[in-house]
């Protein structure tokens, strides 16, 4: 690992000066690293020197030696969580002296516009949440807006401690989260936020693994240029995830969507190659968390609920990962809902239960997991299906079956011990199911904890009784 370390630093500092002592931005005054783990430090000096690192929470003195191009990185064994501690990085002749270092959770923030408004932008009680944002063990660090064509070592932000001043600035679905979080685990929190409003998958995905796939790269030619931001692979992951890493993180939340509507067809691989690629190059199976985009009146149908579709069922494959849904406190007519409390704080209920091993009770959405033909009734199971109900005691709405032909007729729903019972005098023999598929569906069926299901589309099983098989 560490050689890979090595090799990955070497491409990216070479064009950097290696007269001056010097770290990323994200290594200054007010950071959070990740609790008891080896946190790698990496920087910049004069080749053929030694670095050394000492912090205050060990008395062992860590070093290493500058390459032949000034390039430097080791690792550091961090404590439970705790702070504020310090760390002096000398070469010799300079050195950084971080005097506000603090030893908690980090989470990674990523995505569109949705994960970076701000109260400021518009939230409910928006003023009475920023007045209200006083938590010194919340840190943020906002990675500023930059796309490159090539994979950088540098980005801009700094470290701020959660005030109102700072938290009406950083992306509210994070700022709950965050708030959350530190309030169960009573840990410092550490927030980076790298977000773009109105970016496409594409520019998230480092653009050698998008480029590989011959398909994505057909789909990608669909994103045509705009003024709000980059549509080209790879450009705000070069510039602006690319300089974090390895940087020691817990987990991943990730919003983002909306903007691939023009090619929701290809959505499903664009987020999985995503996933894959940032674990790959993190060396680790980082635990990813995906908001649901909320129903919305795009103008191309059924756009909204493929993409939405795509994430549940890039979540249902792959390990380490969740979905928070959405559809409920979205407004059909406003790309960008008022309610980013309910997101921040189901994020982190799903991540305190499956992440944290925290009892927060059921976190996640009803699931589709398989729909099965019984006689005259088609029977649809769900996970995190305890206590199904709906939010309105009407029936359950939004579903509807087809047969042979592929046409979709709605169907009458009941609920029977945590499952649905469909019917239909038209259908006899149903192959296809699909649940709340349009682009403004908001239906109400919900679990014992009052959480959403998803959208879904499958195929009808027929029963088979295992006493006959």
């Amino acid at each position: 690992m560490l050689r890979i370390l090595y090799n990955k630093a070497l491409f990216l500092f070479k064009l950097k000066k290696p007269n001056t002592l010097w770290m990323p931005a994200h290594f200054s005054e007010g950071i959070v690293l990740q609790q008891q783990a080896k946190v790698p430090v990496w920087g910049k000096a004069e080749p053929g020197l030694t670095i050394r690192i000492s912090a205050s929470w060990q008395s062992e003195i860590v070093e290493t030696t500058t390459t032949a191009h000034g390039v430097w990185n080791l690792r550091l064994t961090t404590p439970r969580a705790g702070g504020p501690f310090s760390l002096r990085i000398t070469d010799g002749h300079q050195t950084i002296h971080l005097q506000e270092v603090f030893i908690g959770e980090v989470w990674l923030c990523s995505g569109q516009s949705n994960m970076e408004w701000s109260a400021n932008m518009g939230i409910l009680n928006g003023r009475l949440e920023i007045e209200a944002a006083h938590h010194p063990q919340i840190h943020f660090f906002n990675v500023t807006r930059h796309a490159s064509e090539i994979p950088l070592d540098h980005l801009k932000g700094r470290w701020q401690a959660c005030t109102p001043a700072s938290m009406q600035n950083f992306s509210a679905v994070a700022y709950f989260f965050a708030r959350r979080l530190q309030e169960v685990l009573n840990v410092p929190i550490g927030l980076i936020q790298a977000a773009w409003g109105g970016t496409p998958a594409e520019v998230w995905i480092p653009e050698n693994a998008l480029m590989a796939d011959a398909f994505l790269r057909e789909a990608a030619k669909k994103q045509m240029p705009r003024l709000w931001g980059p549509h080209e692979p790879g450009r705000t992951y070069n510039a602006m995830i690319q300089p974090l890493w390895p940087y020691k993180i817990a987990g991943v939340l990730y919003y983002q969507g909306e903007s691939n509507v023009e090619n929701a067809y290809a959505y499903e691989a664009l987020l999985e190659t995503l996933i894959r690629s940032w674990r790959t190059e993190w060396a680790e199976q980082l635990p990813f968390y995906i908001a649901q985009i909320a129903p919305y009146d795009y103008e191309i149908p059924e756009a909204g609920v493929v993409v939405r579709e795509a994430q549940r069922r890039v979540v249902s494959k792959l390990a380490a990962s969740g979905l928070v849904v959405t559809s409920d406190i979205g407004n059909v007519q406003d790309i960008h809902p008022m309610n980013k409390q309910d997101v921040g704080l189901r994020f982190a209920n799903l991540v305190l239960n499956s992440h944290y091993q925290q009892e927060m009770g059921l976190t996640s959405s009803p699931i589709f997991r398989k729909a099965v033909q019984k006689g005259e009734q088609t029977i649809v199971y769900f996970e995190n299906a305890l206590g199904l109900r709906t939010s309105d005691g009407a029936p359950p709405s939004h579903f509807e079956l087809a047969g042979p032909s592929g046409e979709f007729l709605s169907v009458l729903a009941k609920i029977v011990q945590d499952t649905v019972i469909l019917t239909s005098p038209e259908l006899t023999t149903p192959t296809q199911i699909r649940f709340a598929w349009h682009n403004t569906a908001t239906p109400n069926l919900v679990n014992g904890a009052g959480l959403p299901a998803s959208c879904f589309k499958g195929e009808v099983e027929n029963f088979v009784d295992k006493a006959d098989a």
